[in-house]
């Protein structure tokens, strides 16, 4: 396993691809991600491998061809502005994504077992739910949770804190195959509402990342902007911190081997107490962030 979970993205590769992250490049068996920027009228062919994928805009529209399937997908300005549509593509195909305009789009994948159908997931289908209280409070967009979207074995939400908010709160780990834990691979990709890129500094927010025991040890505290990702192949994970005045993103692909498909956590205990003290806390008026219609 590398220890570079805290990675900056790259300038834009001859495909466009300015993050590609793999099982072989994260040292682990299910989760990927790539981010793929692409110039007005550019287009990008890729082959879906031994995995499923789903084509995320993140900024820009596109259109997406699988075999003798076309998705055009509206997309959105940014992730602040509204919940997106998004296309499901199976493992052994292959696919082209093209943009008339350019924009930005996540590709998070999943290794496969059985092949599915290629399909359209509609913005108006997809569930926005309000986690936590208070200074927790938080938006989950869960455009392909368990519930939310049939795959194979990708799961994928996005989640958005506002300034000053913290998330992934009470810091909790899924790295066990138990009762009422799944061990999955997770990775987050983070972008910022008016903060710097990656690699430049400044505010944006910051991810913890810890567990300390035999053969599993990793200690992550990290300031994260537009374009970083973290990879969390096992420990504790949070708080993911907004800092005040900028509304934080992060895109949150995971996968294992747990059937059906669950996102099962287990709280840090010495933090598990703090999820009784939000009975009587209101969830922070300026939630949701976004819906299918817009920003609010």
């Amino acid at each position: 396993m590398s220890s570079n979970y805290h990675q900056h993205a790259y300038e834009p590769d001859s495909d466009g691809f300015t993050v590609a992250i793999s099982p072989e490049t994260a040292g682990w068996r299910f989760s990927s991600l790539r981010i793929l920027e692409l110039r007005a009228n550019q287009k990008c062919t890729f082959a879906t491998g031994e995995s499923e994928w789903i084509v995320l805009p993140l900024a820009g529209s596109c259109v997406v061809r699988c075999a003798n399937e076309t998705f055009e997908l509206e997309g959105r300005d940014s992730v602040f502005s509204r919940v997106t549509d998004f296309a499901y593509v199976p493992r052994d195909a292959t696919i082209t994504i093209h943009s008339v305009a350019g924009g930005r789009f996540a590709l998070t994948g999943a290794l496969a077992r059985r092949v599915l159908p290629a399909r359209y997931g509609a913005a108006k289908d997809v569930t926005v739910e309000l986690r936590g209280t208070g200074n927790a409070s938080r938006q989950a967009t869960n455009f392909a949770s368990p519930q939310g979207f049939e795959t194979d074995r990708l799961i994928a939400v996005e989640v958005l804190t506002p300034g000053g908010n913290w998330a992934s709160y009470p810091p909790h780990k899924h790295d066990e195959t138990r009762p009422g834990e799944a061990a999955l691979e997770e990775i987050y990709y983070f972008e910022v509402k008016g903060g710097a890129v990656a690699g430049a500094g400044g505010p944006g927010g910051y991810q913890r990342v810890y567990r300390s025991g035999e053969h599993r040890e990793i200690d992550v505290l990290a300031e994260v902007s537009t374009g970083d990702t973290i990879l969390i192949p096992f420990g504790y994970h949070g708080p993911t911190m907004a800092a005040p005045g900028y509304d934080l993103y992060f895109l949150n692909v995971l996968a294992g081997e747990s059937e059906p498909r669950t996102m099962a956590f287990c709280d840090d205990p010495t933090h598990a107490w703090v999820r009784d003290s939000w009975k009587d806390q209101p969830i922070d008026p300026r939630l949701p962030l976004t819906t299918h219609r817009g920003a609010k």
